[in-house]
């Protein structure tokens, strides 16, 4: 791979291999160029040595993992002058359609309006490229998309050279069209066919400067912003299939509790509606012409349930075992001169719902079967599925849809495959979704974890810094342990597990701590677990940053400068600073009241997130009906450094998201486990921020280009704000909040639901309601 001159940001314009392949009309595809290097290191005054996370990363696992396959990802130009690419990842709110579509409008001078973005079935051929997590979609698909679409615009211009008798050199393009000599124009559609190859051929190609960038690095709104305000956008329960009705299931009263027998289901299959009932291995699946008619069937139903797998069990026995499991402190006893601070946390269950329920279409027949559904691991559903009903994997058929929300939640199939069985139990299709309650107390959560943290300290100089994080386990059977033990040799974590691997790869201290450590233990429980948004960072670093709080204290520093003393990295003080400095740190504030500050570092980027918060009574007294109001973040400014942001905008908006997701696990958004299930049901009882819990004060601060790529964004912002939350709420209390979410302990504030039936009635008092 030659590189040439134009050095940009310590990344000079390097040539790419693409390639132009047979078709009818312009087809391209590229080749990706080399992974991340490791990140540069700051001095530090007691020298600290580099983390696994800091040479190797989770993204760059994920996007080494890509490598083989790159050329694969491919862009089609039409002759009506648009282009279009499927994108081999899911959309599921986070904008990577629009900012895969900037990409290619960069690097082909075509207007954003005129491409077209549409979701990748599953690609077997792939391989682990078509796996959406991590924060890697832009960064592992950044340089093959612009390969692509530079082939695509060195095509074009040939083609043109060819029509209108010049010498490529004399051309030029902008907006889709290629202007030659003497004002001669020619559109990329009358080209299209032209440029065309009847073989597949290699092509070299050199990337745009940044300094020409147009696109790139612009403020951007979303290209499916019209459609989703006007209810046109498309999800997995918009899709039409004959004959498909709704279908819903019936669940167990305990988590992953198992049908024994229905006493009724010749009563119930003779309710309005419904057409079928089945017992399947997740409950008694039923199908009916709506939705309210399976919800009457599902409360209908007469089950007799067998044990779950967390039967009788409360999150006290959950504790119990956590702490049994917890790895011991290796730093020994110091001098009397040698000080520590040593906290203990604990961190609940948190629901992984997203706001678009579980659901898919599935249309099972006995040589085959298809699916729909919002998937962001494609490959291994349509091979699970396969293996489930018996078929090859070439006769499943997986089509990805836009879904509304994820969070990691989509990682998981859960929905895909249940409406695969159901359908195949039934001989119909079936449009199979989920009730909010079925995915509160029997879908994916973030596991319950405990958090031990010692520093040490003396003469100014911390001298350790040793956590150990333990915690039920996290699922990760939906692909990216596969990536894992593909890519084994290239890890520099040794021979661990994969929830082992991914936490070394994922968690990082910031700051020179001397000899620092931080290792994960699990247990194995039998909950519904997932990679939730940020997998462990925002219970990891919660923690490590009230150590960092009470490490100033004891040491008599502010809590700002003493982080800043003691970072390692350039990037990581320049949005330390920024934050600070734009949310006037330091300024007075009344009793109760208080700032935090606190950083995070991952996949490439950096986020610093300060946040005020009111704890005066009058604050967390205030009463709002069905609703924990309690302390109020009032204030928060958030400073983000990804390296290159592609859509300042998309960045934006990303980081107010993690940041309500960071104030939710902080203050108010958990699960309560009792006698072997969950006693939240829904959003209404699982207080995840409201509105009027959302600071009236939010900037975000997106840093100028700081490296010639893009880093990870859509986990950044949920540790840095949790973190920067907790601390604000210790300093205005003097308590250190060792408990999370903080209202954990306190009156549940709401009543729950019944576990027999499920599911609640449909609602017919809306309108008493509205406030």
């Amino acid at each position: 791979m030659a590189a040439t001159g134009d050095q940009e940001h310590g990344l000079g314009r390097r040539t790419f291999l693409g390639y132009v392949l047979a078709a009818s009309t312009l087809t391209v595809a590229a080749q990706l160029g080399e992974a991340a290097g490791a990140p540069s290191r700051a001095s530090a005054a007691v020298p600290s040595p580099p983390e696994p996370a800091e040479l190797y990363d989770l993204n760059d696992l994920l996007t080494d993992a890509t490598l083989p396959t790159a050329n694969l990802i491919s862009i089609q130009v039409h002759s009506d002058g648009t282009a279009s690419f499927a994108l081999p990842r899911a959309e599921v709110g986070q904008g990577v359609t629009t900012s895969s579509a900037m990409l290619i409008a960069e690097e082909l001078d075509l207007p954003l309006d005129r491409i077209r973005v549409s979701l990748a079935d599953a690609r077997p051929e792939l391989l682990f490229n078509q796996l959406t997590g991590g924060s890697n979609t832009t960064i592992s698909t950044y340089t093959p998309i612009r390969v692509a679409a530079a082939v695509a615009r060195g095509r074009l211009l040939e083609a043109a050279a060819d029509q209108l008798n010049a010498p490529v050199a004399q051309l030029t393009t902008e907006a889709g069209v290629v202007h030659g000599p003497g004002g001669a124009t020619v559109g990329y559609g009358e080209l299209a066919e032209k440029a065309a190859s009847l073989t597949t051929v290699g092509v070299p190609v050199t990337l745009k400067a940044p300094s020409r960038f147009t696109v790139i690095g612009t403020p951007r709104g979303r290209i499916d912003a019209l459609e989703a305000v006007t209810g046109r956008k498309q999800f997995a329960m918009d899709v039409t299939v004959p004959d498909a009705l709704p279908a819903m299931v019936c669940r167990p009263p305990t988590v992953n509790g198992t049908v024994r027998s229905v006493a009724n289901l010749a009563a119930v299959r003779a309710m309005p509606g419904i057409t079928d009932v089945v017992t399947v291995s997740s409950g008694v699946a039923v199908r009916g012409r709506t939705f309210g008619q399976c919800i009457d069937a599902v409360r209908a139903l007469e089950v007799a349930w067998g044990p779950g797998t967390e039967e009788g069990a409360s999150e006290a026995d959950v504790l119990a075992e956590l702490h049994r499991a917890e790895l011991p402190l290796v730093v020994p006893p110091l001098p009397l001169l040698t000080k520590a601070v040593d906290l203990r946390f604990t961190f609940h269950f948190a629901s992984n719902s997203a706001l678009e329920p579980n659901c898919a279409v599935a249309d099972v027949r006995a040589d085959r079967a298809e699916i729909w559904a919002a998937l962001k691991s494609p490959i291994v559903a349509q091979e699970t599925i396969a293996a489930d009903l018996g078929l090859p994997a070439s006769a499943v058929t997986v089509h990805v849809t836009q879904g509304g929300g994820s969070f990691g939640r989509k990682l998981f199939f859960d929905a895909a495959r249940e409406a695969a069985e159901v359908s195949r139990a039934m001989g119909r299709p079936v449009r199979l979704m989920w009730h909010r309650t079925d995915d509160f107390r029997q879908g994916r959560t973030h596991p319950m974890s405990i958090s031990r943290v010692r520093a040490t300290y003396s003469l100014g100089q911390v001298l350790s810094c040793e956590q150990r994080h333990t915690s039920v386990g996290t699922d990760f059977s939906h692909g990216v342990g596969e990536v894992i033990t593909a890519l084994a040799a290239k890890l520099p974590v040794g021979n661990l597990g994969f929830s082992e691997t991914i936490f070394e790869l994922t968690q990082q201290t910031p700051y020179a701590f001397g000899v620092t450590t931080q290792l994960l233990a699990e247990v194995d429980r039998g909950f519904n677990t997932g990679s939730m948004r940020n997998i462990y960072s925002p219970n990891v670093r919660c923690a490590q940053e009230l150590v960092v709080d009470a490490l100033a204290e004891g040491m008599g520093e502010d809590p700002y400068r003493f982080r800043r003393r003691f970072l390692k990295d350039d990037r990581a003080r320049a949005v330390l600073d920024e934050a600070a400095t734009t949310g006037s740190w330091g300024r007075s504030m009344p009793a109760g009241t208080a700032q935090g500050i606190a950083l995070h570092p991952e996949y490439h980027g950096f986020v610093a997130v300060l946040a005020e918060i009111d704890c005066r009574p009058q604050t967390t007294g205030r009463q709002i009906p069905d609703a924990y109001t309690g302390p109020r973040v009032t204030k928060v400014v958030c400073a983000v450094d990804v390296g290159l942001a592609v859509n300042p905008r998309g960045l934006e908006a990303q980081m107010m998201g993690g940041i309500m997701d960071g104030i939710a696990v902080a203050l108010s958004s958990g699960l309560h486990l009792e006698d072997g299930h969950f006693l939240e049901g829904s959003w209404d009882d699982y207080f995840y921020t409201r509105q009027w819990n959302t600071p009236p004060e939010l900037r975000i601060i997106v840093m100028p280009p700081t490296t010639g790529e893009p880093g990870g964004a859509g986990e950044l912002a949920v540790a840095g704000a949790m973190a920067a939350v907790a601390c604000a709420y210790g300093r205005a209390t003097g308590t250190v909040p060792t408990t999370f979410p903080l209202n954990h302990g306190g009156p549940l504030g709401f009543e729950p639901l019944p576990t027999v039936p499920p599911v609640p009635a449909s609602p017919t008092d809306g309108l008493s309601r509205a406030y």
